[in-house]
């Protein structure tokens, strides 16, 4: 059963084909719509945007996006409305986890039926015009200062560390002049690639050194400190489930105070965007990005190059398959 809270559109809104439970006309504040539906049970929330109140300010629909589940939202823009329709708008919808938005009704049904995730809509994300919270780490890459040293660091235990440099040394061979080195294992070998080095925490210095012509490095770095040293950034990762977390607090119980102002990525992740801002609440961390599993067959990992692109890193020019999905996304106006 659905919800559907309508204003400007409400007449267009009522053609839909779907069960409704509780349908409402007129424009209501953040704080009516979350008081109202934050415990109430529906299958979708079909929202037009002109009945949230100021719903230009985008710290309006980020304390929407806080309190109700954004997965179950499916948001109507105002086409009419240029300033609200517009990519640097719809850009801060992505940044706040607002990922089912469309300009038109036929959008609302495709919607509906195959919700977006973050790759559907991440096109559309200007990162390079986001706000950065100042405690984060993000240089922009710039070729002329030379070899840019990357270490990936697991935090919880098997936290994807080897694969994710795998991946990132794959996309961002594209652009640039990339070699990728893994400390104190050889789990590299089973790639099969050339350009994966397997090296030791006693030579990993000389082999940095023999590598300094490419534009980035980046290092597996395990529990090495000699290789962690060599490092202009560190990205550390944590599987975000349950008994990952326990785990790492048993272990290690004053570690996020450790991670407090480093760039921490959650990685092989499933949480919603609402999860990961409850997550931040309660470890009282900065989460630099939200990567779920990945699938390392895939030649173009839009979710990836997005986070690289956060890390200074330029986007890549869209594939064949982009193209593809940018025409079906035409459906709903975008």
């Amino acid at each position: 059963m659905n919800v559907i809270i309508s204003n400007k559109h409400t007449e267009a809104l009522q053609g839909l084909g779907i069960d409704i439970i509780k349908s409402e006309q007129g424009e209501f504040t953040v704080e009516e719509l979350v008081t109202r539906y934050q415990n109430f049970f529906y299958q979708r929330m079909i929202l037009d945007v002109t009945a949230l109140k100021n719903y230009k300010d985008i710290k309006v629909l980020q304390k929407l996006s806080i309190s109700l589940d954004m997965d179950k939202l499916i948001l109507l823009l105002d086409d009419a409305d240029e300033e609200s329709s517009s990519p640097e708008f719809l850009s801060q919808l992505i940044s706040i986890g607002i990922y089912n938005f469309t300009k038109n009704i036929e959008g609302i049904m495709y919607l509906y039926n195959h919700p977006n995730t973050y790759r559907d809509v991440a096109q559309y994300h200007q990162i390079e015009h986001e706000e950065v919270e100042p405690t984060m780490q993000v240089p922009e890459y710039d070729s002329a200062k030379g070899v840019r040293i990357i270490g990936i660091k697991n935090v919880t235990k098997s936290a994807g560390a080897t694969t994710l440099t795998y991946l990132m040394k794959k996309m961002l061979e594209k652009n640039y002049r990339v070699v990728a080195i893994e400390v104190d294992k050889s789990d590299f070998a089973y790639f099969r690639d050339k350009d994966l080095i397997s090296a030791t925490s006693a030579n990993i210095g000389n082999i940095v050194a023999k590598h300094s012509n490419m534009d980035i490095i980046l290092i597996d770095l395990n529990n090495s400190g000699a290789a962690t040293q060599s490092c202009h950034d560190v990205i550390y990762l944590l599987e975000p489930s349950i008994i990952r977390i326990n785990k790492m607090m048993m272990v290690e119980p004053d570690i996020l105070n450790t991670l407090k102002g480093k760039n921490v990525i959650l990685n092989k992740s499933l949480l919603s965007s609402k999860d990961v801002l409850d997550f931040e609440y309660e470890s009282k961390l900065k989460i630099f990005y939200n990567l779920p599993p990945l699938d390392d067959r895939e030649e173009d990992i839009r979710i990836l190059n997005a986070m690289l692109a956060k890390l200074g890193f330029k986007k890549q020019d869209p594939t064949e398959s982009d193209k593809k999905k940018n025409r079906i996304l035409g459906l709903f106006g975008l």
